[in-house]
């Protein structure tokens, strides 16, 4: 979004004037941070309590685990068009849609005793997370100034680390001692104290004038886009293939029970890769996105070789917290920085070809556990960041570039 737009926003730009320089709107930017959480976490919470629902629904745990690909699926197949038809939305009604739309949908699942209105109602949450991410680090970006918005977008992904390192295994010891149609009617109460903050603290802006949002097409051209996009979905891809099917691979090394405190400590590890990108964002993005995807490389290569040491596989899940928990932040940055006044567009292909690649990670992963065994995870892992680390280090000038110009607003 560009700056000029912004600053016909009226009362909530002259509050950011009003701020001493180098600060940052922190009640709105944690709002909009619990909104990622409430994202992050409806979308995995399933993982958690997985056994509960498809024994209370009378489907097999196959069946109800498709819960976080219909998610995905609704995210992927709708962010799209929705923020083409929301784009003259104000900004804030919009997000308050968004948010309403997360306690309805996760009111339908812990209520719900059908396996089909269930995955409706799942479905119905991909579509409320499409306008989500696809608002998120824009709205943190007209926030601050430009060369805050890095740092902005920072504080915001806080949600994801939080929801994986915390709000799981919340979820997960909530389930089992007071039933898992609770847990979702919590996040349903989140969502509405969530809706009551944003109406307190999180300014408003407008939306685009009509035909003011550039088209996909022309988004695509724009320099920078196709590389950030395109590395997006084989790093998320690498991700997902192995976080979905950790707890099988820690199976395989006869670790079974120590999912939790190998994923507590890949949660842990994400917190302080966040709070370190934020810290040098604005200045480092390209080394950054380069050391991350290096970090991620060495974790997987470590787990390949781990096959009878637990402190190199806890090794392994730091160092892969350390390479991806800044990772979001990276890609949402460097996807607006690229779009320039294509920015918004570019935001929402990024969410689609994410949730693309979280769908796409399911079933490849899935079909490499039924081949080749789980041995064969962090070596594929391994393989697919061979072409991200090409692509961010020859996207120099546009995409990943050396130094963050004054486009990068």
């Amino acid at each position: 979004m560009s700056n000029s737009t912004a600053s016909k926003a009226g009362s909530p730009n002259r509050a950011r004037s009003d701020r001493p320089a180098g600060a940052l709107p922190l009640p709105a930017l944690l709002a909009l941070a619990t909104a990622v959480f409430v994202t992050s976490l409806t979308e995995t919470l399933p993982a958690g309590v997985l056994p509960a629902m498809s024994a209370d629904l009378g489907v097999g745990e196959a069946a109800m685990g498709q819960a976080v690909t219909v998610y995905a699926i609704g995210t992927a197949l709708t962010a799209i068009p929705l923020t083409a038809a929301t784009a003259g939305w104000r900004r804030k009604r919009l997000l308050l849609t968004a948010v309403a739309g997360f306690a309805v949908a996760n009111t339908v699942t812990a209520l719900s005793a059908h396996y089909a209105l269930t995955m409706a109602a799942r479905f119905l949450a991909g579509v409320a997370a499409g306008v989500a991410w696809a608002l998120l680090a824009g709205y943190a970006r007209r926030m601050v100034p430009v060369h805050l918005q890095g740092r902005a977008i920072a504080v915001v992904m806080t949600g994801i680390p939080l929801a994986l390192a915390l709000g799981v295994p919340a979820g997960t010891f909530l389930g089992a001692a007071v039933g898992w149609r609770v847990t979702f009617l919590v996040m349903t109460a989140l969502a509405a104290v969530l809706l009551a903050w944003i109406v307190l603290t999180v300014p408003d802006f407008p939306g685009l004038p009509r035909g003011g949002r550039v088209p996909v097409r022309r988004t695509l051209a724009v320099p920078g886009v196709t590389p950030v996009l395109s590395m997006t979905l084989v790093l998320v891809l690498a991700h997902t293939i192995l976080y979905t099917y950790v707890a099988a691979f820690l199976d395989h090394l006869g670790m079974g029970g120590s999912t939790g405190p190998v994923l507590l400590a890949f949660g842990g590890a994400s917190l302080l890769s966040l709070w370190f990108t934020g810290l040098h964002i604005d200045r480092r993005l390209r080394a950054l996105t380069l050391g991350g995807t290096v970090l991620f490389a060495v974790a997987s290569g470590t787990l390949a070789a781990a096959t009878d040491s637990a402190a190199l596989v806890y090794a392994a899940a730091t160092l892969w917290g350390l390479g991806w928990g800044g990772a979001p932040t990276l890609l949402q940055t460097a996807v607006g920085d690229a779009g320039g006044e294509a920015a918004d567009t570019a935001q929402t292909m990024l969410v689609s070809v994410w949730n693309a690649a979280m769908a796409g990670g399911g079933v490849v992963g899935g079909l490499l556990l039924d081949l080749l065994g789980a041995a064969a995870l962090p070596w594929s892992v391994l393989l697919l960041l061979v072409p991200v680390l090409t692509v961010v280090a020859a996207a120099r000038t546009h995409g990943f570039p050396v130094r963050r110009g004054p486009s990068g607003a």
